[in-house]
């Protein structure tokens, strides 16, 4: 049954990948699509569309819901805590407010001219700062709750700042920011997506072995230290695997709300089990499946406007999860 359920999300998967391909404001035939990924005599219209726009930012989709349900995974079985989100460590925070000094104090010296890396690289580097001092706060404290505090202050510590620096701002600058604020996959270039997707395949890979020892960790900490697992070691771990997946994320996408939130909920009730060996892999397919589904949705649902696509995450996401949640406790 759980094979089954895999094969459904892959194929899933799939399919909307290849819907976000073949569908916008130019809609391109699926033979098309096919001629095009495979480079056999494709219209060169249709091959300019896919491979210079298209296929980009369908890849950042993928793996960018992947690693943030992975992210929100993570961060929930290490609080123990279920509503807890890749940010809530104020990762987006401290990445937002770099960006808030980039756009609206004028450091880019005309931001419209500056290339779309720049605010990438600063959107990573106040992630980074942001997730080194929660790594460093880690490794010194012992209740995971006074760090979870700790990641909450530094969130809206750097929220302050960038509230003062828009109060400051000129209105057309304000207008782009938050619009960068309001995340979206568009726009990515094979560079961001070859970081995105290398970055992302790493720290997912790292975060599947520890498997065995989140497993442990949910039945305690002095059950896993009892186990032998380095109590210590694997709060780093687990803080700088999920800080550095939500980072990487908002580095290039924004603040891509719900989706780490969900994707964890979604793997758990589809498969009904707690075994991170197979939690884990779900969620990052269904992290995937549920952001291509909502890019799709974001660029389809009033075109040509485009929507941001945390609300699309959001609006059509949270009654699935809520309805999920209801039957699930109804059929108990």
């Amino acid at each position: 049954m759980k094979l089954f359920l895999f094969l459904l999300f892959g194929c899933l998967l799939l399919l909307f990948f290849i819907l976000n391909i073949a569908l916008g404001s130019v809609r391109i035939p699926l033979g098309e699509v096919c001629k095009a990924l495979l480079h056999r005599e494709a219209n060169q219209v249709y091959q300019s569309v896919v491979w210079e726009i298209r296929l980009p930012r369908a890849l950042a989709a993928v793996f960018g819901g992947a690693a943030l349900a992975t992210s929100g995974l993570l961060l929930q079985i290490f609080f123990r805590n279920p509503i807890v989100d890749p940010y809530v460590l104020g990762v987006s925070s401290g990445a937002t407010l770099v960006v808030a000094l980039l756009m609206l104090t004028g450091l880019a010296l005309g931001i419209g001219a500056a290339p779309p890396f720049l605010l990438s690289a600063a959107a990573l580097a106040g992630a980074a700062g942001v997730v080194g001092l929660v790594v460093t706060v880690a490794s010194r404290v012992k209740n995971v709750v006074t760090l979870l505090v700790i990641g909450l202050m530094i969130g809206y510590l750097c929220s302050a700042g960038s509230s003062i620096l828009i109060a400051f701002a000129e209105k057309e600058k304000v207008h782009g920011f938050v619009l960068w604020t309001l995340g979206s996959f568009s726009g990515f270039c094979w560079d961001e997506t070859a970081v995105l997707a290398v970055g992302g395949i790493l720290l997912l890979g790292g975060s599947y072995f520890l498997c065995k020892p989140l497993n442990a960790l949910l039945l305690g900490e002095d059950y896993a230290q009892s186990m032998g697992v380095n109590i210590k070691m694997l709060r780093i771990l687990i803080v700088l695997f999920s800080s550095g997946l939500a980072a990487l994320v908002t580095a290039f996408a924004g603040p891509v709300a719900f989706i780490g939130l969900a994707g964890p909920h979604l793997a758990r009730l589809a498969l009904d089990t707690s075994d991170n060996k197979l939690l884990i892999p779900a969620t990052v397919l269904l992290g995937g499946l549920v952001a291509t589904m909502c890019d799709l949705a974001a660029r389809l649902a009033f075109s040509p406007v485009e929507l941001p696509v945390s609300a699309v995450t959001a609006l059509f996401g949270a009654p699935l999860v809520i309805s999920l949640l209801l039957r699930r406790r109804t059929s108990l």
